[in-house]
Order: C-alpha cells, then structure tokens, then sequence
C-alpha cells in the first residue's frame, strides 16, 4: 500500500516516528508522501525522506498558511525543484484553495495555486491538491490552468459528479477516513461509484481519524483499514482494488518498483 497523503513531519511531534513506521510497515504500508505546507517545513520533509527509504515528499504552499511569504517564496519553491528535482520529491504540493473561513485571501490563494501549477507543469511533477468550500473555482481555474503531469485531489468527500468533475481533467481522487463512517453516505456512495483507476487512499494523518479511533493522532498503519472500507464499498474482489491501487500510486507518484 502507498499511503499518498501523511503529514509524517507533524505527527513525530506526538508520536515516536520510527515506531510509527515501523506499524505501518507491519500493516503492509510500502510507501508515504509526505507534503510540505509552506517553506517553514520544506527541509523537515526533505530530511524525514532522505533518512528514511520508504518516505517520499511533496514541495508547495498550502492555502490555509500563506500569511507571512516573501516576494521571493515562489522564486524559491521553483529554484528548489524546476532545474533540477530532488530524486525524492515526487509532487508539488499540498496546495489548492480553501473557502471555509471566507474569500478574504481569494486572490493570493488563486495566484499561488496558479504558480504552482506552472512549477509542476515546469518540473514535470504531479500536484496535490486541497479543496475546501470551493468546488467550483477550483475545477474552473484547473480548466484554465490544467496539470500536465495529473495530480491527486486529497481528502475527497464531494458528490460523483464533483468526482468526475477532477478525473475528466485527468485527476486522482485522495481516498481516506472518512469512508469508514456509515454516516458519510454521500462519500461512501460516490467511492463506490467512479473508476478504481482513479482512486488512491491516504490518511492524512496526524488529521483525519477513522471512525471508533476519535480523539487520536491518525497514523499511516490505518491506511489498511481505509483499504479495507474501501473493499467493502467496491464490486471488485479485494485483490483487484489493492492491486489496482497500487499500480495507481506508481503510476502517479512515477514509481519504478
């Protein structure tokens, strides 16, 4: 399994992280994408990889963190991975945009997006994307500024046609938590529902618990029982998804083994 969206950096901060990917080997966990928020954390994901062979990392800003940036942040983002990406880094990301407070930062939400859209489309790397309240301008800034190299859409509790709204523009759809609860009816209908090629799973942990484990840090091991949900939803034999999902992970995140 390829746990394709954990925010390894921050959950070292309450856990220890060697026993924490010493579980999620146990539980069959082959790999971790571990995504930066902004350039505060860049060197602690680039570190946590380049020590430890089975995590992988992402370069970006999130939309919910861009107070206090530079003129120069997005220079450096690009000298960071356009002439010459870390063997490691294998998207640009988290970023996307973020509504659920209000539209106040719309603009510069819209414009780091943008450009880092184009550095991804410049390093020929995916992108991950987070998507909060704002369906709508996210799938219309992606038709006019489209990912080259496809992209996840992380944490993804929409509709079907939201769904499809992102695989039509060549997107994956980030699979994680949230389907382990029977009450999420609307996610669990749509998982269901649209092309195990175009899914993938995560726990974005420290965030994002699974139903019946509240109130604690998420951890890259439950990303089996995200499988597992996920199984149970689908018409495919378990081999098949667990398969298929694996191969989606390689495909996107371009891993050779």
């Amino acid at each position: 399994m390829i746990d394709s969206h954990c925010h390894l950096d921050l959950l070292a901060q309450q856990k220890d992280l060697q026993q924490v990917l010493s579980d999620a080997k146990q539980q069959g966990v082959e790999k971790i994408i571990v995504p930066a928020i902004n350039e505060s954390n860049w060197a602690a994901v680039q570190i946590l990889s380049e020590q430890n062979e089975d995590i992988y990392y992402a370069l970006g800003f999130h939309p919910q963190f861009l107070d206090g940036l530079s003129e120069h942040s997005l220079d450096n983002l690009a000298s960071r991975v356009v002439s010459s990406v870390p063997e490691k880094c294998v998207a640009i990301g988290e970023c996307g945009l973020d509504f659920y407070h209000g539209r106040e930062n719309e603009t510069l939400q819209k414009q780091y997006l943008n450009a880092q859209i184009d550095i991804a489309n410049q390093s020929q790397l995916p992108i991950l994307l987070h998507c909060r309240k704002a369906h709508q301008d996210l799938v219309a800034l992606l038709k006019r500024n489209p990912p080259k190299y496809s992209g996840v859409v992380h944490g993804f509790s929409g509709s079907v046609q939201q769904a499809m709204d992102f695989i039509k523009l060549g997107l994956k759809i980030g699979v994680g938590g949230v389907i382990t609860y029977p009450r999420a009816k609307k996610t669990r209908a749509t998982i269901a529902a649209i092309p195990l090629e175009s899914l993938l799973i995560e726990t974005d942990a420290p965030d994002m618990p699974l139903s019946g484990y509240q109130g604690l840090p998420n951890e890259p091991k439950m990303v089996n029982m995200v499988l597992t949900s996920l199984i149970e939803l689908r018409n495919e034999s378990g081999q098949t998804v667990a398969s298929q999902l694996s191969n989606n992970g390689k495909l996107t995140f371009r891993f050779c083994d």
